[in-house]
């Protein structure tokens, strides 16, 4: 086994652990930046940040409720690879 073949399975592990975090940040993130935009240019009060909070937290949480089926998903696909079946051999 070569050393690169190490390499890039923690590159992509690195890759997607830093794609997850910024997927999970960027919803809250962009809810409170047009909540400050409301607020600065719409003369909105300062109450609007409260749902905006809410909405940040909500897109978060689909975010992670998506990440989640996609990993049960890639695990009964493996499992599913594992097993033999009568007309399969190795």
């Amino acid at each position: 086994m070569k050393w690169w073949t190490g390499f890039a399975d923690n590159m992509k592990n690195i890759t997607m652990f830093t794609q997850f975090g910024l997927s999970l940040v960027i919803p809250l993130l962009v809810c409170l930046g047009i909540c400050w935009w409301l607020t600065d240019r719409m003369g909105v009060g300062g109450w609007v940040y409260i749902p905006g909070f809410f909405f940040g937290l909500g897109g978060l949480a689909m975010t992670m409720y998506k990440f989640y089926l996609s990993i049960v998903g890639r695990q009964k696909k493996e499992k599913k690879k594992d097993k033999i079946s009568f007309n399969q051999h190795q």
